[in-house]
C-alpha cells in the first residue's frame, strides 16, 4: 500500500474520475492496481476500485465504487466515460466462430494473446501438458505412458496405474462398479447426474418385452403397469449415434455406441439396470442385455454404457454446457457492462479465468492432435460432431436448474429420495437466486428501470445473438422486461458457472480414475450376440496402458481446485461499496453456510458421501 500526498490550489469539487497512467521503464513492468482510496480535505473518503493491470502503454480513468446504471449519469463526462470504456472493449473482445454451429468464442488463437487482464497470473499453472505429465509423475503411471497398444491382462492389472487411497469414492467405485446398484446409482450422483429421466411409455425402438424383464421387476406388475406408476427410467444416448470413433491413431480402432438403458426404482427406492441395448436400431444383431443374461455379457453391456455416459459427460454436459455457455457470458459481459454497472460488479467474480481456461483448452485440449485425440474414442473430430448435436437442446429453460428436473420428471424427493445432485441443487440455486433478488432490489425499484437499461438489455441480445447463434428455439431471452425475469436471468449465469461446473467437474477423478467404470474408448465393437463375451474379450475392449494412464493423468488434473481458489460467495475484491450490497452479501453467505451444515449433516456415516454442490466446494467461476 503506497499513500501519496497531492497539493492542489483550489477545491476541486466532487471528485468523479481519476486519472491513473504509470511511467515506461526500458523492461516491461506490468503494474496490478486493486483500488485507489481518496482522503478528500474536508476528511471524505472515496474507492476508486480498479483490479485491473496497469501497462505501459495507457492510462486507466476509473470512477468511484457507487454502482451506477446509465439512467444516473447525468453528466457529459460521465455518460462518455461510460460509452468509451465500452467502445475499447468491445475492440479487446471480440466474438469468434470456433466450429459452425458452437457457440461463438473469443478470438484470440492462445493465452498470450488475451487481453491481459483475463489472463491467468501464471501461465504455467493451466498449461494442460506439464499439468497431465505432471498429475501422471505424481500418480507413479508415467512408466506406462507411452505403452499404446498393449493390453492389461485383468481388471485386477488395472490396479497397478490406480492410486489406494483408503475410504475415497474412488476406492469404493474399484470395489463395487460391477454391481448393478453401483451402475444405477451414478446416474443420480456420479459425475454426469443430469440424463436420467422418468420413462413415460418405452420407446418403440427398445422392444423389450415383460417376459425379458419379469425377473427384475418386485411389485407383481407388468412392465406397462410399472411404468404407468412412474417406476421406470431411461437414458437414452441416442446424440452418439453417428458420431465417427477416433481415428488418429492408426494402430488402434476405436468404437463408439448409443446404446438406451432402461432402470427400474425397486422397492428400496434404489435405481437399477433392467435393459441395455447396445445401438438404436432393435434388430437381432442388436440384442436386448439383462441381469439375467451370463455374467459377463451383462457387465460388458453396462461397461458401454459407462463409456457413452463418460462422452457425453465431457462433451457435453461439462464442455458445452458449462465451459462454453459460461464463455458467452463472459464475452458479452465485458462488451455490454461497463466497470460502473451493478451487473458488472455482480458478475465479474463468476467470470474469473473462464475465457483464459477456455482459450488455453482450444489450444491444446481439444484442438486438432491435442490432448483429447491421445485417449478418447471421441477424439479427432467426434467431439465436435457432438457439440454440433447437442446444440438443439441447449435451450435456456434447461439451464433453469429446478425446471429442468421437474422436466425430467424427476423432482419428487419422496419418490425418488437418494437423488443429492437434485436436493443440494436446488438449495444452492435458491441461495443464488436470493442474493440476485437482494441486489436487483438495490439499484432497479420498479420493471421499467429494468426495460430502460440499455446496457442490461445490449449484454441480454448480445448472450441471444452470439452466444446461442440467435437461434429462436433455444429460448433465450432477446430482452429483459421485468425484474423478476431478470432475477432468474442472473441466476442461470451465476449457478451456471459455478454450482452447474462443480457438480460435474470436481467429481471426475472419484468416478472416472477406475478405468473400467468410466472407459474412455474402446477398442472393439459392441457385442452384436449373447453368450459369447468371456473376460479376455472385455480386458482387450477395454483402454491400453497408454490410453489408460492418459486418461488417469487427465481425470487426476481436472478435478484439483485452483491454488488460492474462490468458493462461491467469497468475494475478496470490492467491486460493491455500498453497504446494502454488503449487507446482501452477508446475508448470501449466511444462507450458504446453512447448506454447508445441512450437506454434512446428511453425509454423516455415509459410505458414499455427496459433497460436489456443497458451497464450500463450489469455486465462484470455471476456471479449470
Amino acid at each position: 500500500v503506497d499513500s501519496y500526498d497531492v497539493t492542489v490550489e483550489e477545491d476541486l469539487g466532487e471528485i468523479q474520475l481519476i486519472k491513473i497512467e504509470k511511467r515506461k521503464y526500458w523492461y516491461q513492468d506490468d503494474w496490478y492496481l486493486k483500488y485507489i482510496t481518496v482522503k478528500t480535505p474536508v476528511g471524505d473518503y472515496l474507492e476508486f476500485p480498479c483490479y485491473r493491470w496497469i501497462t505501459d502503454e495507457k492510462e486507466v480513468v476509473l470512477r468511484d465504487g457507487r454502482a451506477k446504471l446509465p439512467r444516473d449519469d447525468k453528466t457529459q463526462i460521465l455518460k462518455q466515460h461510460r460509452r468509451k470504456e465500452l467502445e475499447s472493449r468491445q475492440k479487446m473482445y471480440r466474438w469468434k466462430e470456433w466450429h459452425p454451429g458452437f457457440p461463438l468464442s473469443i478470438d484470440a488463437h492462445s493465452h498470450s494473446e488475451l487481453p491481459r487482464d483475463i489472463q491467468f497470473d501464471n501461465e504455467k499453472g493451466i498449461d494442460f501438458i506439464l499439468n497431465y505429465t505432471k498429475a501422471m509423475e505424481n500418480l507413479y503411471v508415467n512408466r506406462f505412458m507411452h505403452m499404446f497398444q498393449s493390453s492389461w491382462s485383468d481388471f485386477a492389472d488395472f490396479e497397478r496405474i490406480f492410486v489406494r487411497i483408503s475410504n475415497t469414492i474412488s476406492e469404493y467405485v474399484m470395489q463395487h462398479w460391477k454391481e448393478d446398484f453401483m451402475f444405477g446409482y451414478q446416474f443420480l450422483n456420479g459425475c454426469n447426474p443430469v440424463l436420467i429421466r422418468r420413462c413415460t411409455e418405452i420407446p418403440k425402438k427398445l422392444p423389450v418385452t415383460m417376459d425379458m424383464v419379469e425377473c427384475s421387476l418386485e411389485r407383481n406388475l407388468t412392465l406397462e403397469e410399472e411404468v404407468k406408476q412412474g417406476n421406470i427410467f431411461i437414458v437414452d444416448y441416442e446424440l452418439l449415434d453417428g458420431v465417427d470413433a477416433n481415428k488418429t491413431d492408426p494402430c488402434t480402432i476405436q468404437y463408439l455406441a448409443a446404446p438406451i438403458c432402461l432402470l427400474y426404482k425397486n422397492l428400496e427406492k434404489k435405481i437399477v439396470p433392467i435393459a441395455i441395448q447396445l445401438g438404436q436400431k432393435p434388430g437381432p444383431d442388436n440384442p436386448i442385455f439383462l441381469p439375467s443374461d451370463a455374467t459377463y455379457d451383462w457387465l460388458l453391456a453396462k461397461i458401454w454404457v459407462r463409456s457413452s455416459d463418460f462422452h457425453i459427460h465431457q462433451t457435453v454436459t461439462h464442455l458445452l454446457r458449462t465451459h462454453l455457455v459460461s464463455e458467452v457470458f463472459s464475452i458479452a459481459m465485458f462488451r455490454q457492462l461497463p466497470a460502473v454497472h451493478p451487473l458488472f460488479k455482480l458478475l465479474v467474480p463468476h467470470m474469473r479465468f473462464t475465457i483464459a481456461i477456455n482459450t488455453k483448452a482450444r489450444e491444446q485440449l481439444i484442438c486438432e492432435c491435442g490432448l483429447f485425440d491421445k485417449a478418447n474414442a471421441t477424439g479427432g473430430g467426434g467431439h465436435v460432431q457432438m457439440v454440433q448435436k447437442a446444440m438443439k437442446d441447449l435451450t435456456y429453460r434447461s439451464l433453469c436448474f429446478p425446471e429442468e428436473i421437474k422436466a425430467k420428471g424427476m423432482d419428487s424427493k419422496e419418490d425418488i429420495p437418494y437423488y443429492y445432485y437434485r436436493d443440494d441443487g436446488i438449495k444452492v440455486w435458491e441461495a443464488i437466486k436470493s442474493f440476485a433478488e437482494d441486489v436487483i432490489d438495490i439499484y432497479y425499484e420498479s420493471d421499467e428501470v429494468v426495460c430502460e437499461d440499455v446496457e442490461l438489455q445490449a449484454f441480454v441480445k448480445d448472450i441471444y445473438v452470439y452466444g446461442m447463434r440467435g437461434v429462436k428455439a433455444s429460448g433465450f431471452p432477446k430482452m429483459i422486461r421485468t425484474r423478476e425475469t431478470l432475477a432468474e436471468y442472473l441466476t442461470v449465469i451465476m449457478f451456471t458457472t459455478s454450482a452447474q461446473h462443480a457438480a460435474v467437474n470436481f467429481g471426475q477423478y472419484d468416478w472416472c480414475s477406475w478405468i473400467p467404470n468410466a472407459p474412455p474408448t474402446m477398442r472393439c465393437p459392441p457385442p452384436t450376440e449373447k453368450g459369447t463375451v468371456t473376460i479376455e474379450q472385455i480386458v482387450e475392449s477395454l483402454p491400453d496402458r497408454g490410453r489408460s494412464c492418459w486418461h488417469l493423468g487427465a481425470v487426476w488434473a481436472l478435478s484439483q481446485f485452483q491454488d488460492k481458489e474462490l468458493f462461491l460467495g467469497m468475494y475478496p475484491d470490492e467491486h460493491f461499496v455500498e453497504k446494502p450490497v454488503k449487507e446482501a452479501m452477508a446475508k448470501f453467505r449466511k444462507n450458504l453456510d446453512e447448506i454447508v451444515s445441512t450437506i454434512t449433516e446428511r453425509n454423516k456415516n455415509k459410505k458414499l458421501p455427496y459433497y460436489y454442490l456443497s458451497p464450500d466446494r463450489i469455486p465462484n467461476s470455471v476456471a479449470v
